[in-house]
């Protein structure tokens, strides 16, 4: 088990150097979460993840674990793992995503159980639907403060509540309504950024925005295209406009996948580095039920449109491949055991479909 906890840490570790962006539009009741996931390989596949299943946390050597059951069916971006996802949005509207921030500082070990960095993002999806729930969870657990890569979060509802989620000085900080003017998160915390936007947004239009900061400027082109829509009469279909946005913020060959939530349909837009067709996948099209499997697709093949019937039932085998191929394309950055990487895969295996005491039979 310790094992697996540096695999998850030098995954992470690796990702300082490769920018990442997030946004959310709120326009007349439309509401839409973009993101860019940038990194060193696009393999991947989306997972859906059944509610009703009885699940325990990863032990991180940090404190306990902590045992739920899965209260919703989610649809996630995985690329080192069944219920270690990136992001995701489950079926109440909620999306997590995940960004770096060098100032992170996680709590130190108290009596709250631990939680893995990415798992901590399942864990949200499976048990709140609303922003305000999932910073309620800081009550109840919190992210590891051994071995953990230094993240921050963008999150949304269907009610049109955003937040960023950061933790800073051992702390929980949220940015959320009056405190978040702009409902965009790159590589840096949110506070030092605002002085930056309102500049941003002054600004003619976006392509005359330039920084010596990566993170700053793809930041402040987001805020900038972001108010001007919100703002003016632009006719563009918002999913289409989503894109355009994750469009110039993309770092050419880093940028692997591009999603635009579609929170007020419940439907997820995305496309991928070699694969530009838009495909998308609806959370109204599947049962969650757990007494239904899982299902699972690669993202990375040349089709357009819907994806909902192209799902396959999800198998430890099919999550082997996607697993070892994501690291094996990560080998200049990340170097694990053949070990370490059967008990990533293996880890689903450890999950079933809750069962009450009073409904077992003798």
């Amino acid at each position: 088990m310790r094992k697996i906890i540096l695999l998850f840490l030098i995954i992470v570790l690796c990702l300082p150097a490769i920018p990442r962006t997030t946004f959310f539009i709120n326009k007349n009741g439309q509401m839409l979460f973009g993101r860019n996931y940038d990194w060193i390989t696009g393999n991947g596949m989306i997972c859906t993840n059944q509610k009703g299943l009885s699940k325990i946390s990863m032990n991180t050597n940090d404190g306990e674990t902590i045992s739920w059951v899965s209260q919703y069916g989610s649809i996630t971006f995985n690329q080192y793992g069944k219920e270690f996802p990136t992001g995701g949005m489950n079926e109440k509207g909620l999306v997590v995503e995940l960004m770096w921030l060098d100032d992170t500082q996680y709590p130190v070990p108290d009596s709250r159980p631990a939680i893995e960095v990415l798992q901590w993002i399942q864990y949200q999806l499976d048990n709140c639907s609303t922003v305000d729930e999932l910073i309620e969870t800081d009550k109840k657990l919190r992210i590891a403060s051994k071995g953990t890569a230094p993240l921050h979060y963008l999150v949304a509802d269907a009610k049109g509540n955003v937040a960023t989620i950061e933790f800073l000085k051992g702390k929980m900080v949220v940015h959320k309504g009056n405190d978040l003017p702009f409902p965009v998160l790159t590589n840096h915390s949110y506070a030092s950024g605002l002085s930056l936007a309102k500049v941003a947004v002054s600004a003619p239009s976006a392509d005359y925005l330039t920084f010596t900061d990566n993170s700053v400027e793809r930041f402040a082109k987001a805020c900038y295209m972001v108010k001007e829509f919100q703002q003016s009469n632009i006719t563009v279909p918002v999913v289409d406009y989503s894109f355009s946005i994750l469009d110039k913020v993309a770092q050419g060959a880093h940028t692997k996948w591009s999603i635009v939530y579609d929170i007020s349909n419940k439907k997820i837009y995305f496309k991928t580095y070699g694969y530009p067709e838009i495909k998308n996948i609806s959370c109204t099209a599947l049962n969650f039920d757990c007494s239904f499997p899982s299902k699972t697709w690669d993202i990375n093949q040349h089709v357009s449109g819907s994806v909902d019937g192209l799902l396959t039932d999800f198998t430890a085998d099919f999550n082997r491949k996607i697993v070892e191929k994501s690291f094996d394309d990560s080998e200049s950055q990340i170097s694990v055991s053949k070990d370490e990487k059967r008990k990533t895969w293996e880890y689903p295996g450890s999950i079933s479909c809750f069962t009450s005491p009073t409904n077992k039979q003798n």
